[in-house]
């Protein structure tokens, strides 16, 4: 837990794993169910992309101290039950998650002064309110002592199939899945670094969960974990 300014502890709820494995969805609604917010910290990466592609800079030619620099517009707004990432003070939700931001987000994510920046960003949103947190390495670096840690986990032809039905609005073909599968691969060779499993998170494989049962599950070890306060033993919720 994370004290707030007047020293009540925070309750934090770290969500890891791969690209696509719906982190980001599925912590969005357990905060909501929780009446907590949700801290999606692969927005605040997209929105550090955004300012340096504005920028004009080439990507090729992009530093972490032009990153940077760029990113200081870059902050978190809340809304009633997350935060909308902002450049100089506006939602730009819709510009990070185009094309031109997703090809460019891996290289900006492995900046090591950025990520500093980013966890920076997190942990203070933290001291405010109580979160869910999605990432790569919420568990391990940022919120070590977070009070519930969760680690999903799907196959990749299914996390890809996922990815391009949310995307494309109808039934993806295989060969498009297929496609989608290797890039989510490269992908998964890029962050291996920071995708990493807290050793006491719960491991939840979704390949053959609904989103509605993750959430159930995430929602049910919160509520014990909270009610048992520092009792956090790990739980194996590997579904085969």
């Amino acid at each position: 837990m994370s004290p707030d300014a007047s020293g009540a502890a925070r309750i934090v709820i770290a969500i890891d794993g791969p690209a696509a494995s719906g982190k980001s969805s599925t912590a969005q609604w357990v905060a909501s169910v929780l009446g907590f917010r949700h801290v999606d910290s692969g927005a605040l990466y997209r929105a550090a992309t955004a300012a340096a592609v504005r920028s004009g800079a080439a990507p090729a030619e992009w530093t972490e101290d032009l990153v940077l620099r760029v990113a200081a517009n870059v902050t978190l707004s809340p809304r009633s039950t997350s935060f909308a990432p902002c450049i100089e003070g506006v939602d730009v939700e819709s510009e990070i998650r185009g094309a031109e931001v997703t090809r460019h987000v891996s290289r900006v994510a492995q900046m090591p002064r950025v990520r500093t920046w980013v966890n920076s960003l997190v942990q203070q949103a933290a001291t405010r309110h109580d979160i869910v947190v999605d990432g790569r390495d919420m568990g391990t670096t940022v919120f070590p002592k977070a009070t519930l840690k969760v680690f999903l986990i799907a196959d990749p032809w299914e996390r890809a199939r996922r990815r391009l039905t949310q995307q494309i609005g109808r039934r993806p073909t295989e060969a498009e899945i297929a496609e989608e599968t290797d890039r989510l691969v490269h992908r998964d060779a890029q962050d291996a670094t920071q995708t990493v499993q807290a050793k006491d998170a719960v491991l939840i494989d979704t390949t053959y969960l609904t989103q509605p049962e993750q959430v159930e599950r995430i929602v049910a070890l919160a509520k014990a974990v909270t009610q048992r306060g520092s009792d956090t033993s790990p739980v194996d919720d590997h579904a085969s």
